[in-house]
């Protein structure tokens, strides 16, 4: 039989050919070296272009420029915040269990991109609970940052103004209402309320909040008590910090943490004036075990305003939130920081999404936890949130460089978004659906 061999294929059996002297002249042929392949000494003037010394640069500009992902800034973050502030914002509670599960859900995806679709113009650019945001990410409520750097809420508010996106005061924030409004007056701010069990000074909180010009209520419902933060305790956080053996040793590492923690006006909170204590003494102070949806009812007579409920972790008590006049609902479980092992946001999106639309319900659905890129943030959108929020990602941002470092990580974050997007085939954020993430697993 013979044998049909296809020219150029690799696998093709070989035969060996007949050996004559025009077969020895071409294989000497084939044996001379191409003088590209000699080697020389190499000319001054090839070397020229390719010798780039820079001057080493160590401003605080150029060590945010090389952060490339939110993870670089942790690392920064680590490198120039005291202990205590530091496993503060970077902790969770108890084993910590469920902010590691929490970061694992965004792992554990498959993107499916689509192909030969015009990218050329990607367009992040939103609407969230009636108004417009330039990303489809906002800055989430987070206590005591002026702890975290001295610039705190003012750092977060003016970057959020500055990027198009809301930023969001917690009641246990180191800035006043009026305060963080007065320094991003173009900004969207909204306000987060711990409901106290002295409900006169909710509601002072509530008009504050409506008078400086808060469009948004953000009310917080799962924290019925403290959370066990093993790493404030074992750190023995309090407010201010002590200045114990320990935090002066560690001080002695991070001596423009304490030159601005100093220099700068004592903290303040912006629901009150002065508290000396553990973490844990103040929060159990603030919070009441007693709530229930009859408190939300009198929260949605009470406010005029957009009204949205955090910490929703079922799919019951979303419905649930939404029947009784919440405007939206944020899937959170508080950063890990309340119950270890709670349900995991990312994984509860789609079954709260669907469950909602079956209702015919309008209430935006905004994820909280665990988002660590735009990818992320990306991924959540595809699944059916209308927003994030991010908390950790942004501070990381402030405690490496202030101001200059939350800008940093909103343009890390927008980057990623903007590149993933393109690489799906996607160009607006409408364009996103399930059918563009896979959970591996499940």
């Amino acid at each position: 039989m013979t044998q049909t061999i296809e020219p150029g294929n690799p696998e093709a059996p070989t035969t060996p050919a007949a050996t004559t002297p025009d077969n020895h002249a071409s294989g000497a042929a084939a044996g001379t070296v191409p003088a590209a392949l000699k080697r020389r000494i190499p000319k001054y003037s090839d070397l020229a272009p390719l010798m780039q010394f820079k001057k080493p640069e160590f401003s605080r500009e150029a060590r945010l420029r090389r952060a490339s992902t939110i993870w670089d800034l942790r690392d920064i973050a680590k490198r120039r915040t005291p202990q205590a502030p530091f496993d503060y914002t970077d902790g969770a509670a108890e084993a910590e269990i469920t902010l590691r599960r929490a970061r694992q859900a965004f792992l554990d995806i498959e993107f499916r991109p689509g192909i030969l679709r015009d990218v050329s113009k990607v367009d992040l650019g939103t609407q969230i609970l009636g108004k417009p945001s330039l990303l489809p990410v906002g800055i989430a409520p987070t206590g005591f940052t002026r702890m975290m750097q001295s610039e705190g809420e003012y750092a977060g508010s003016r970057a959020a103004a500055a990027a198009g996106i809301p930023y969001t005061l917690s009641t246990m924030g180191t800035a006043s209402i009026e305060d963080v409004a007065a320094a991003a007056p173009d900004g969207r701010n909204w306000f987060q309320l711990y409901l106290w069990t002295d409900r006169d000074r909710s509601l002072e909180l509530i008009e504050r909040a409506a008078r400086a010009g808060n469009d948004t209520l953000m009310v917080t419902v799962d924290t019925a008590v403290a959370g066990a933060r093993l790493r404030d305790v074992r750190n023995g956080m309090t407010i201010p910090p002590a200045l114990t053996l320990k935090t002066v040793l560690d001080a002695s590492y991070r001596p423009a943490w304490w030159f601005n923690f100093l220099t700068h006006e004592p903290l303040t909170f912006a629901s009150l004036s002065r508290y000396t204590g553990t973490v844990a003494d103040l929060i159990n102070s603030m919070f009441d075990p007693t709530l229930t949806f009859e408190d939300l009812d009198w929260l949605r007579e009470t406010w005029k305003g957009k009204l949205v409920v955090k910490g929703i972790q079922t799919v019951e008590d979303a419905r649930k939130v939404v029947d009784h006049g919440a405007d939206g609902i944020i899937l959170s479980n508080h950063g890990g920081r309340q119950l270890d092992r709670a349900p995991i946001p990312f994984h509860l999106l789609p079954e709260v999404t669907a469950a909602l639309r079956k209702d015919h319900s309008d209430a935006a659905v905004i994820l909280d936890t665990g988002i660590m890129s735009g990818a992320d943030i990306i991924a959540a959108l595809a699944l059916g949130a209308d927003f994030t929020l991010i908390g950790r990602a942004y501070l990381y941002g402030l405690m490496a460089g202030g101001r200059a470092g939350v800008d940093r990580a909103i343009q890390i974050l927008k980057t990623d978004m903007v590149r993933t997007m393109a690489l799906l085939g996607v160009s607006r954020i409408s364009e996103l659906n399930p059918d563009h993430v896979r959970l591996l697993g499940r």
